[in-house]
């Protein structure tokens, strides 16, 4: 018996050090804290909204965005009405810096609409070549030069119904164009502000114009301008479509999508884009009071993606 009880005691592992307990124990406590980070950053289901709420959180967002982007404004650059028209005809599916490259030389060769009437198709296609779909969009300004020339005197109409008559011209140009050469309001359903318009739970809808006629019914007229251009900015800099940085979107309490894109905040700031990521906007030729030189140069990662206001002129 005592030599059995000598032979299982033998047999015993020794303990372990105190190094490695105290190893494991900083692993396992390591382990834990990201368990219990994680749950704080765990994105909780929301509840069923009401209308009501959905517009009040609606009119919150559009105030948030206002403060985020004082600035907002379109991203191509133009000096008249044809110029806005032309350069949003030839922003499909393509940047704004990418138009704002090529509408100087643009509008050089072709400054009226009946210079662009009568321009030769090829040496138009060659100078818009780098916006893509070249062809097409050739086509598109000299049917709209030619229109303007001859139905509207040379002048782009201040009124939508003229305006979709346009050859190349929808709904999202005409209110491009009547917001920002005209003054009337109006909602610009873009791919982001699309996209956007659905993230917030404000519609539902695919079609633009069902968006735009949804999206008008949440927010008053005046509004309506600014509110595209706002929710545009935000698109591009913060919530992109593949990935959106939600953990460095200052709007991310009030928003129902909410964990579709990064959550780590760092990593989320690395996502942002333009000014938010310390680079310029779209825009080549800015008008005068417009503070974009100064908001691109404010370190806005420092203050959770938003664009610091310090010196910048009003």
């Amino acid at each position: 018996m005592a030599e059995s009880k000598a032979r299982k005691t033998a047999t015993k592992p020794a303990a372990e050090p105190a190094a490695k307990t105290a190893a494991k124990k900083t692993v396992a406590e390591k382990t834990a804290a990201k368990k219990t980070a994680a749950a704080k950053t765990a994105v909780k289901p929301r509840k069923p909204e009401s209308h009501l709420a959905m517009v009040r959180r609606a009119r919150r967002i559009n105030r948030e965005l206002a403060e985020l982007y004082p600035y907002a404004h379109p991203e191509l650059d133009f000096e008249n009405p044809f110029q806005l028209l032309v350069a949003t005809v030839l922003s499909a599916q393509t940047t704004d810096l990418r138009v704002n490259q090529t509408t100087p030389a643009l509008f050089a060769k072709y400054p009226t609409p009946e210079d662009m009437a009568a321009a030769n198709p090829e040496e138009l296609e060659e100078i818009i070549r780098p916006t893509g779909f070249f062809r097409n969009k050739a086509k598109s300004l000299i049917g709209l030069s030619t229109a303007l020339r001859d139905e509207f005197g040379g002048e782009v109409p201040g009124r939508l119904a003229d305006l979709v008559t346009l050859p190349g011209v929808g709904r999202k140009t005409a209110n491009v164009v009547l917001g920002n050469a005209f003054g009337v309001p109006g909602i610009t359903v873009d791919t982001h502000f699309g996209r956007l318009a659905r993230r917030f739970g404000w519609t539902t809808e695919d079609d633009p114009v069902k968006v735009e006629l949804a999206v008008a019914e949440i927010f008053p007229k005046s509004e309506w301008t600014m509110l595209s251009h706002r929710v545009v900015f935000h698109g591009r800099r913060i919530c992109h479509s593949q990935k959106p940085a939600c953990g460095a979107c200052p709007i991310a309490p009030l928003c129902p999508a909410y964990g579709e894109g990064e959550l780590d905040p760092e990593k989320a700031r690395k996502l942002l884009k333009y000014e938010m990521g310390g680079q310029p906007g779209q825009r080549l030729r800015p008008p005068s009071d417009f503070p974009g030189e100064a908001a691109a140069r404010a370190d806005a990662t420092a203050h959770q993606g938003r664009v610091a206001d310090q010196g910048v002129e009003a």
